[in-house]
C-alpha cells in the first residue's frame, strides 16, 4: 500500500479476473487519487506481465490494498458503500458521494453477487446504457463512476 492515510475515493474491485482491466482501473484511481482495494480471488497475479502493460508506469504511484474480503473494506473506510451492478436500482448520478466512500465493483463476466445487490438496494447503482449493450467493460465503468465522484467532491483528489 503506497499510503496510510485515509484516502478520500476508494475503488473496489471485488474478484477481478482480467489483468489489463484491472491495470486500467489502476491507472484511473492513479489519476484521481483514489486507493484501490482488490478482493481475492484474483484471475491473475499481481506480477501478471499485462497488469503492468495496462497500469503502464503508473502502477508505482498506485495506492493498492489487497484483502481477502468486502468486510475487510468495510471496516477500513470511513464512507458509504457504494455498489454498481446492471441490476442497481438508482443511477450513479443521482446519489451525492462523499469522501471516503468506496464504488464496488463486481468481476467481469459476472458482475457483483445477486444477494449482495439485493441486500443493499439503496446503494446498489448503475450506470444506465441503450439497450443494445449489456454492460460496459470494467475500466470503462471504473472510470465513468471514479469522474462523476471526483466531479462532485469538487476536485481532482
Amino acid at each position: 500500500m503506497a499510503d496510510t492515510s485515509a484516502p478520500p475515493l476508494n475503488i473496489v474491485l471485488y474478484q477481478p479476473e482480467i489483468a489489463p482491466n484491472t491495470g486500467a482501473v489502476g491507472r484511473t484511481c492513479v489519476a484521481v487519487g483514489a486507493r484501490l482495494w482488490l478482493v481475492r480471488p484474483l484471475g491473475f497475479d499481481l506480477d501478471d506481465r499485462k497488469l503492468r502493460r495496462a497500469g503502464m508506469d503508473y502502477w508505482r504511484h498506485l495506492d493498492l490494498a489487497v484483502v481477502d474480503g468486502l468486510d475487510e473494506v468495510a471496516a477500513a473506510i470511513f464512507g458509504t458503500m457504494w455498489y454498481f451492478s446492471t441490476k442497481g436500482r438508482r443511477s450513479y448520478w443521482d446519489v451525492v458521494y462523499r469522501a471516503g466512500d468506496a464504488l464496488v465493483f463486481g468481476p467481469e463476466t459476472r458482475g457483483l453477487p445477486a444477494s449482495l445487490v439485493e441486500q443493499n438496494p439503496d446503494a446498489s447503482l448503475r450506470i444506465p446504457i441503450r439497450p443494445e449493450a449489456r454492460s460496459l467493460n470494467l475500466s470503462n465503468s471504473v472510470a465513468v463512476a471514479a469522474f462523476e465522484a471526483v466531479r462532485q467532491l469538487g476536485q481532482i483528489l
